[in-house]
């Protein structure tokens, strides 16, 4: 991993995820819903990994990406239903400890829903830019080099939830090493599928907090045993995708999101022009550079309200996950205490 830690507390205690799962422990049931889950997650993770390197960190990559981890929290979901695991048989150290990462997976969306806010505010200056190039009077053409000033400062601001995000991970990838401690075969298999969601949550996770932070360091490389069936294509990922966000990064690019550095490289041409003044012989080239800003502006509005709603989406997933168990566990409560009433044990 890229950062070491201190010993820590497991996500969920159902024993160690690098142990085999072999026949001679589980039944043929059991054995299909784990190989089932894991050749859907290789295969979920080998679509992830891009065939050109120029769409890493580019607005359909990362909503390919939080859709993928949707998909991977919902099977998981399913996971639990065809392995009839009831509430009432969970260990009460791994619904704590599940409730205290479910939070800190909703403190991450919030951060990445804060920067996609802060860049639509960015859009606004852009917005206002752009109307008072349809205007020739040098009061407007002012106004619009203040525009230009305001969005240079605002993007290359930093995000202090976004910055803290590398906190949260590490709590995430602590979660990681379980101990071994002796469970049921359909904990194994849970446990087993809950590492493969973690290590692609992590993953997805790190890559968001990187790009919108122009960081590195919140890059994440994990380690995963070859054992599981979706290793080899976690590791083409990984490998693909960190590596290619490190070369942008090593070259001194920034902003890291394509549409966004799109935008910026647009507005470092039209700087000059605004701030020395257009000639008459220079009219037709700055008015296609403002066009191409334009045109690059609205692509990259639009982006970010679909990486919006994908964040949006997974926030809700996870928090209905959450609402999900603790309602479960009321229930529980309730119908274990309508029992004892029954048998005329009064409540305490």
């Amino acid at each position: 991993m890229s950062r070491p830690h201190e010993p820590h507390q497991p996500f969920f205690p159902f024993g160690n995820p690098f142990r085999m799962l072999s026949s001679s422990h589980l039944s043929r049931k059991l054995l299909i819903l784990s190989n089932t889950f894991e050749e859907t997650l290789a295969g979920r993770l080998g679509r992830l990994n891009p065939k050109d390197k120029d769409e890493v960190l580019g607005f359909s990559w990362m909503k390919l990406a939080m859709e993928s981890l949707c998909e991977t929290h919902n099977d998981i979901k399913t996971l639990i239903t065809e392995l009839e695991l009831p509430v009432c048989d969970w260990d009460e150290k791994w619904i704590d400890v599940y409730l205290d990462v479910s939070v800190n997976l909703l403190d991450v969306c919030i951060a990445f829903s804060s920067e996609l806010s802060r860049l639509n505010q960015g859009n606004l200056l852009l917005q206002c830019l752009l109307h008072n190039f349809k205007s020739n009077s040098s009061k407007l053409f002012i106004r619009a080099r203040s525009s230009l000033d305001g969005w240079r400062q605002h993007v290359n601001s930093k995000n202090p939830r976004v910055e803290n995000c590398c906190t949260i991970l590490d709590k995430l990838v602590k979660s990681l090493d379980l101990p071994k401690v002796k469970n049921s075969a359909k904990g194994k298999v849970l446990m087993s599928a809950l590492y493969g969601v973690k290590v692609e949550t992590i993953f997805v996770c790190s890559v968001f907090a990187a790009a919108f932070s122009g960081s590195g360091k919140k890059l994440l490389d994990l380690n995963v045993a070859d054992k599981f069936i979706w290793a080899q294509a976690y590791t083409a990922l990984q490998t693909s995708v960190n590596g290619e966000i490190r070369n942008i990064l090593s070259s001194g690019q920034f902003p890291v999101l394509k549409e966004l550095e799109a935008v910026d490289t647009s507005v470092k041409k039209l700087y000059p022009m605004i701030q020395d003044g257009v000639d008459l012989v220079e009219v037709e080239v700055f008015q296609n550079s403002v066009s191409d800003l334009g045109r690059r502006a609205d692509k990259l509005s639009q982006g970010l309200d679909l990486l919006t709603k994908e964040v949006d989406s997974f926030f809700q997933l996870v928090l209905t996950g959450r609402d999900a168990l603790l309602s479960n566990l009321r229930t529980s409560v309730t119908d274990s205490d309508g029992r004892l009433m029954g048998n005329g044990i009064e409540r305490v």
